[in-house]
């Protein structure tokens, strides 16, 4: 097993990932509890990309037997959840659809974690037998995986059970990256675009850079979505491409309130203005402040503190089983599956949610640090950087 490496707390919010643009103040670090929290991967370097899970220290996982016994309760939000917050129509929609996820290294249990995940909260089964679940590495081989890392594995089993919660109908589509270079993650997700994946999900970062360097994000009639960042105001790549749906964090709680939940921005989630690439056309009547491309443009559950449970059973820093795992690592697998409920991406665009705000939950509170002007860190009513234009209200703004 390849070693992994776990970079201090510390370090880690001190080494953005973006570049502030020219009139923006620097962003504050986001309020983690080193204590209780820790990140997945090691932090990125040039040219390649860090995946985004953070994972609740403070909660002992319980083993597959000790959750399946009577009266286990599992740490962490649930698909039922997950469903409630957002309204989706997750038990009737999403047939015919599949989700890729692209992430890098291999994870050796992906498949039987999948399906303890979702016999856990009674979701049918999702298999490479049935025809569900298909594993491949970035060339398409089924056989020839990469080597292993425990914290990347932790990532996948999150986007896995991710699109279980949201689409339990929807086929999953794993394709495993060599490394975590941008360019090979790049062919990783040109290898989901060519085996027939009707959303895409890259739940990972690097440095703000431009579009003219790669591609790999370019496919229309297909949504990709991009995690927006884990380290507060500024941006990251591939969320600042003009060619993904960026997926800001939220936190997420019970209220008693109509809708019986409540958002504001997670103070983690990345946002900010690319130095590099185009403005989205649904951006420029919305005042981002940005005079290109601008993150994020929705959002959902990110915040560790109210983060969702996960099953892993590759061992991650000696512990194995159920954990509680947040980040926008969370929101980008949630967000591709809402569309793949949808099942409208071979016709529209990533700029359709500015069309059809009615159906985005606005949240409106939060922050994720410091900078001018506010909205690109300050949740507002409206567009706002953390959150974008909002959490999915059902699907129709997908």
């Amino acid at each position: 097993m390849r070693t992994h490496r776990v970079i201090g707390l510390a370090a880690i919010l001190l080494a953005t990932v973006a570049t502030v643009s020219v009139g923006q103040s620097a962003a504050a670090s986001p309020a983690f509890n080193a204590g209780s929290m820790a990140r997945a991967c090691s932090a990125a370097r040039p040219g390649s990309a860090a995946c985004l899970a953070w994972v609740r220290t403070d909660i002992a996982p319980l083993t597959a037997s000790q959750a399946a016994a009577p009266q286990a309760t599992v740490a962490g939000l649930s698909p039922a959840s997950l469903q409630s917050a957002y309204k989706l129509p997750s038990a009737s929609a999403g047939g015919g659809q599949t989700v890729a996820i692209v992430d890098a290294f291999n994870d050796p249990t992906a498949e039987a974690d999948l399906a303890t995940y979702r016999s856990q909260f009674g979701l049918p089964a999702c298999t490479t037998a049935n025809g569900c679940f298909r594993k491949v590495n970035q060339n398409g081989s089924s056989t020839s995986l990469p080597s292993t890392d425990a914290g990347w594995a932790l990532e996948i089993s999150l986007d896995l059970d991710m699109v279980s919660a949201i689409c339990p109908n929807c086929h999953i589509l794993l394709v495993e990256a060599t490394s975590s270079t941008l360019g090979n993650l790049g062919t990783a997700v040109n290898r989901a675009a060519t085996m027939g994946a009707n959303a895409i999900s890259n739940s990972y970062g690097g440095s703000d850079t431009s579009d003219n360097s790669t591609t790999a994000y370019n496919h229309p009639g297909v949504a990709v979505t991009a995690s927006s960042g884990d380290n507060g105001f500024g941006v990251s790549f591939p969320a600042s491409s003009r060619f993904v749906t960026a997926v800001g964090g939220t936190t997420l709680r019970t209220a008693s309130n109509s809708r019986g939940w409540t958002e504001t921005a997670w103070n983690g989630a990345g946002s900010g203005c690319s130095r590099f690439n185009t403005q989205l056309s649904g951006q420029a009547s919305v005042g981002t402040g940005c005079s290109r491309r601008a993150v994020a443009d929705v959002s959902a559950v990110a915040d560790p503190a109210t983060g969702v449970a996960v099953f892993d059973s590759t061992p991650f820093q000696g512990r194995s089983g159920w954990f509680v795992v947040g980040g926008t690592s969370a929101s980008s697998p949630i967000i591709a599956s809402v569309f793949a409920l949808a099942g409208n991406a071979r016709s529209i665009n990533n700029n359709f949610p500015y069309s059809h705000t009615g159906s985005l939950f606005d949240v409106t509170s939060g922050s994720n640090g410091s900078c001018s002007p506010s909205q690109l860190c300050t949740a507002r009513a409206g567009w706002d950087g953390p959150t974008g234009l909002g959490t999915p209200n059902g699907t129709g703004a997908f």
